[in-house]
């Protein structure tokens, strides 16, 4: 392996205006054919169209180094979208690689490092949807009251997407990768997005984008750390388990921690600035910049720790399975949530089953959740823990956990709608009839020691059951000056402990 391939001694100059994407990749061929090595972008700004990764390749971005996507037009284009005969269940940008600022298939051993930029300036953030037929559980049930000319807007023609690029980085089947102290500004679709990647290392990125931020999808053994990511549109960290390999696959074995997500408006991050001007994501929810599992899960999710995080104005914690798969054995502590404008947890089993004629509806299983601090919260929204009748979700314990809602809501007689194909979100049910915790259609359920404050009096009460088994309050403090019912019960067996209003 060789050390010292300058993209200035393979022709590139660095001035903003040139395309210097063929003399990049000529430097990374070069590399390859020595066996690997380093290939340095030096200080100054290189406008570029695809550039292509190779095996054993570093590519380093040195203090001051801009690597700057060009927007297609006369001076060149992106690379073709990858066919994919397996791009049924999936949306346009999880099906696709190649459409890349910088990508990468089959490959191992590769690395960017930092601590210079990546500036999606010339991607697109847009693409169409899935192809599946039935099309429901496509859009979020917040987007209802949108114009059909709003959500074309958001799906546009497949054709439209020839010749754009609309991630900053795609990963696909690769194996030894590593990621880190680099920044990333307008990442397209996605900043990262990774499918099929075994041992990843993904640390100290700092990224403030468009749309989502890391994109986990099918990958085993991967760490995610020390990583700063803004993306008010979006979700900031999240694993996935979509059919974009043509086959079930699990994502497995990974670990989150020391990483703060938000959704200040864009590009507030980095300039430090952190406005708030924006008050809506696309979807015409909150700010969105969270952690979160799911939505694609056609596959398992099994041993996911995320520990030592901090939300800042975004949602809060989702963990959601709605394809046919499995989410299991998933651990996550000491967590830390401020200004969450939706639910601060979401643990969620549904059937919106966006995968082949006869998948088994999925299921959540053995989640492990403890010491959480989440203040200013959204009072519409109580912590969730839902299942599906006659498929609950089971062994989910909680404990040592903090929240206080802003509170100040009416009492409500509207019943909780089920909604087993829908998009998952928070905000699917409507404005919950309680302010603490709703749990439905679940089974070996464990609260140990909670407090829940309504900041302001709320008429509804704290907690609801509906459709439980076997459920265990102890040392569960309640504070709302309203004076309200502390639980109510619809349809509960085997409750046990006692909650102190």
């Amino acid at each position: 392996m060789t050390d010292g391939f300058d993209i200035r001694s393979f022709g590139a100059v660095g001035d903003g205006v040139a395309i210097e994407s063929p003399a990049i990749n000529r430097a990374i061929l070069a590399a390859a054919e020595a066996g690997g090595g380093t290939v340095l972008v030096p200080a100054g700004v290189w406008l570029s169209f695809t550039i292509r990764l190779a095996s054993k390749v570093r590519l380093h971005l040195a203090a001051g180094a801009v690597i700057r996507a060009a927007v297609p037009g006369d001076l060149g284009a992106y690379d073709l979208p990858d066919a994919n005969p397996h791009d049924i269940y999936q949306d346009f940008g999880h099906s696709h690689w190649r459409n890349s600022l910088i990508w990468g298939d089959g490959l191992t051993d590769i690395a960017i490092t930092g601590p210079g930029l990546i500036d999606g300036y010339g991607l697109t953030s847009k693409g169409p949807g899935a192809k599946w037929a039935k099309r429901k559980g496509y859009f979020p049930e917040s987007m209802a009251g949108m114009s059909a000319e709003e959500l074309a807007a958001e799906d546009p023609e497949e054709a439209a997407m020839q010749g754009q690029g609309n991630k900053a980085i795609g990963l696909k089947n690769c194996t030894r990768v590593t990621l880190s102290d680099f920044t990333i500004t307008k990442g397209g679709h996605f900043a990262v997005l990774a499918t099929g990647v075994d041992h990843l290392d993904i640390q100290r990125l700092r990224i403030d984008t468009d749309r989502d931020g890391i994109d986990l999808d099918c990958v085993r053994h991967a760490t995610v750390g020390h990583c700063r990511i803004n993306t008010p549109n979006d979700d900031a960290i999240v694993l996935k388990a979509s059919l974009a390999l043509g086959e079930v696959r699990h994502t497995e074995h990974v670990r989150v921690h020391d990483c703060h997500v938000s959704g200040f408006d864009p590009g507030t991050m980095l300039d430090g600035t952190l406005q708030r001007t924006q008050a809506k994501a696309p979807d015409q929810d909150g700010m969105t910049g969270r952690i979160k599992l799911g939505t694609e899960s056609n596959g398992d999710f099994r041993d996911i720790e995320i520990s030592n995080c901090l939300f800042e104005r975004s949602r809060g914690l989702a963990l959601e399975t709605v394809d046919g798969g499995m989410l299991e054995d998933v651990r996550i502590s000491d967590i830390t949530m401020r200004e969450i404008t939706t639910a601060a947890l979401f643990i969620y089993a549904g059937a919106r089953m966006r995968a082949p004629d006869g998948t088994q509806p999925s299921r959540v299983r053995g989640v492990r959740i403890s010491r959480i601090k989440a203040t200013d919260v959204d009072p519409r929204f109580s912590s969730i823990i839902a299942g599906q009748a006659g498929n609950p979700v089971r062994d989910i314990v909680l404990s040592d956990i903090d929240i206080t809602y802003r509170g100040g809501m009416p009492v409500t007689d509207m019943p909780v709608p089920e909604k087993p194909d829908a998009y998952p979100e928070p905000s699917m049910f409507g404005p919950l009839p309680c302010w603490g915790l709703f749990v439905r259609h679940a089974a070996d359920v464990r609260v140990d020691g909670a407090t829940l404050t309504a900041a302001l009096p709320d008429g509804r009460p704290a907690l609801w059951l509906e459709d439980t088994d076997f459920v265990h309050f102890q040392d569960i403090a309640l504070h709302n000056k309203a004076g309200t019912k502390a639980l109510v019960c619809q349809d509960v067996r085997g409750l046990t402990g006692e909650v102190r209003p």
